[in-house]
């Protein structure tokens, strides 16, 4: 038989792994770095902790699968359900318990209020001044002092609160308060 017809089907689809072993090895590597990423660092970007985990797996997983590491698709399979079925799990109990969504989803962080730099919050996220002001500039804020509230969500993004007119001192009440 030509070798571009001649295939393994046995390999290629009968596991060579104990598919218990492997759904214990995915739950074991997705809730590691699940918890190491969520005790080290907040999350990044647009995508929750766990939906970057995912990602990630998810492909390392598959790449697996694909390039041999395994002996079966069904492996790879397997492994790729199991990833999926932790994320899936985590935002049900998430959406279902708030003391579940509270572990796995930060709460804000406050950064500014009423035009004051909060930096003891800066300093735990390792923001620095300018990385402050870069993002509030992106929002539409020139000066810290238009702001009311400066929030880092649990996304990475920031939700800024200006200053209303209201809020903003004028002349005769500066000249009131003195």
């Amino acid at each position: 038989m030509h070798p571009l017809f001649d295939i393994d089907w046995h390999g290629l689809l009968v596991p060579t792994v104990s598919l218990l072993e492997l759904v214990l090895r995915g739950s074991a590597v997705y809730l590691g770095v699940l918890v190491l990423m969520r005790v080290l660092r907040r999350d990044a970007g647009a995508l929750s902790t766990a939906d970057l985990l995912v990602v990630v797996l998810v492909a390392d997983a598959a790449q697996n699968a694909m390039a041999s590491e395994y002996h079966s698709i069904t492996e790879g399979g397997v492994l790729v359900a199991t990833i999926f079925g932790w994320n899936y799990l985590l935002d049900w109990l998430g959406y279902r318990y708030p003391r579940v969504h509270a572990l796995l989803h930060p709460a804000p962080l406050l950064l500014v209020k009423d035009g004051r730099i909060q930096r003891r919050n800066l300093r735990a996220e390792m923001l620095t001044m300018s990385d402050l002001k870069e993002q509030l500039r992106e929002q539409g804020v020139a000066d810290v002092g238009q702001v009311k509230q400066c929030y880092l969500e649990a996304d990475g993004r920031l939700s800024v609160i200006k200053q209303s007119s209201e809020d903003e001192p004028t002349v005769e009440r500066k000249r009131a308060a003195s």
